[in-house]
C-alpha cells in the first residue's frame, strides 16, 4: 500500500514538473535567438502620454508590433510602473545612491525589452543599454495659467535659459516625481526651490495636479507637456527649459546584443521608409516644430 501512494506521489510530482516547462512564455529575459523560440517579443511599458495608452495603442505599441511583426513572433504587453520596471527586465532590484546604483535583491524577470518613452539617463545606462534615439525630449518648467510669472524669453543659449528658469523657481514650491527623468535633483533644481516633493501618482496626472494648485510649478518632459497642452487648452503655461536636450529610447538587457541590434536595424529602416514619422505624426504632430533637426536626420 505504502508503495502505490509512493508510485501516486511521484506521478503528482512529474505532472506538476510538465506544467512548469510547459507553460507558454518564459521567465528570463533572453536574447534574439531566445525570443523566436519562444515565438513572442514581451514588451515591458508603463501607460504614459501617447506612448503607451492602452496596450493596443501609442506610439512605443506601435513601434514594437511593428517589431515583434519584423521578427516574426508574437507581441505581448507587460504593463509595469516606474518602480519595478528595470527590475522587470533585469531581474534586479536596485537603488539609485547618488549617481550610482546599487543591487539589493533579485526579482521575476517578465519582459525583453522596455519602450515606454524612456529618457536617456546615465544612472539607466548602468541597468540597460539603449537603443539608438528615438524621440527627442528636454524637461521643462510647466504652470498653471494663473501663475503670476511669464515665460521666459529665450537668450539663445540654453545655459542662459536654464538659468532664468531657476530664477523663476527660487522661494517656490516645485513638484517632481523621483526615479524618473523629473526628479528634481537631477537639475539642481533643490538649490533655489522653497519645498520640493515627489508627486506620488501617474505623470499622467501631474498636469491636471498643477491645473488644481497642489504646486506652484512642475518639471514635465516634452511628450507629456505637449499631450497635456493639447488636452486641457489655456489651462497651462510652459516657463521653460530646466535641462538641455535629452533622447529617448528602447531599453535591452546588458546581456542581449543581438535584439538591441536587431531592433536598430529594424528601427533604421522605419526611419528610411517614412513610417516612422507617419506613426510620430498620429501621436505627437506638434512635436516636429520643436525639434525639426531630429526628424530632418
Amino acid at each position: 500500500m505504502a508503495g502505490k501512494k509512493m508510485r501516486n506521489m511521484l506521478r503528482v510530482l512529474v505532472v506538476l514538473c510538465l506544467a512548469l516547462f510547459l507553460v507558454p512564455g518564459r521567465a528570463a529575459a533572453g536574447d534574439l535567438a531566445d525570443v523566436r523560440k519562444a515565438g513572442v517579443l514581451r514588451h515591458i511599458g508603463i501607460p504614459y502620454a501617447n506612448f503607451i495608452i492602452d496596450e493596443n495603442t501609442g506610439l512605443d505599441v506601435e513601434i514594437m508590433r511593428l517589431f515583434a511583426r519584423h521578427l516574426g513572433v508574437e507581441y505581448r504587453f507587460v504593463e509595469s510602473d516606474w518602480s519595478s520596471l528595470f527590475g522587470d527586465l533585469t531581474g534586479k532590484v536596485t537603488k539609485v545612491v547618488g549617481d550610482e546604483v546599487q543591487v539589493v535583491g533579485s526579482t521575476e524577470v517578465k519582459g525583453d525589452v522596455i519602450a515606454a518613452g524612456l529618457t536617456e539617463l546615465d544612472w539607466r545606462k548602468q541597468l540597460v543599454n539603449y537603443s539608438a534615439p528615438t524621440f527627442p525630449t528636454q524637461v521643462w518648467c510647466i504652470a498653471g495659467s494663473y501663475f503670476p510669472a511669464r515665460p521666459i524669453r529665450s537668450a539663445g543659449a540654453i545655459e542662459e535659459d536654464i538659468k532664468a528658469v531657476k530664477e523663476i523657481l527660487r522661494g517656490r514650491r516645485v513638484m517632481g516625481k523621483e526615479g524618473t527623468c523629473l526628479a528634481p535633483g537631477l537639475y539642481g533644481i533643490e538649490n533655489v526651490a522653497k519645498e520640493i516633493f515627489s508627486f506620488p501618482g501617474s505623470l499622467n496626472d501631474i498636469a491636471p495636479a498643477i491645473i488644481k494648485g497642489e504646486a506652484d510649478m512642475a518639471l514635465l518632459d516634452v511628450p507629456d507637456t505637449l499631450v497635456a497642452l493639447e488636452k486641457w487648452p489655456g489651462k497651462l503655461k510652459v516657463l521653460g527649459p530646466v535641462s538641455e536636450q535629452q533622447q529617448m529610447g528602447a531599453g535591452f538587457a546588458k546581456d542581449a546584443p543581438e535584439l538591441l541590434r536587431a531592433f536598430n536595424e529594424f528601427y533604421a529602416g522605419l526611419r528610411a521608409s517614412g513610417e516612422y514619422d507617419q506613426l510620430v505624426q498620429k501621436y505627437y504632430p506638434s512635436v516636429f516644430r520643436f525639434y525639426p533637426e531630429f526628424f530632418g536626420q
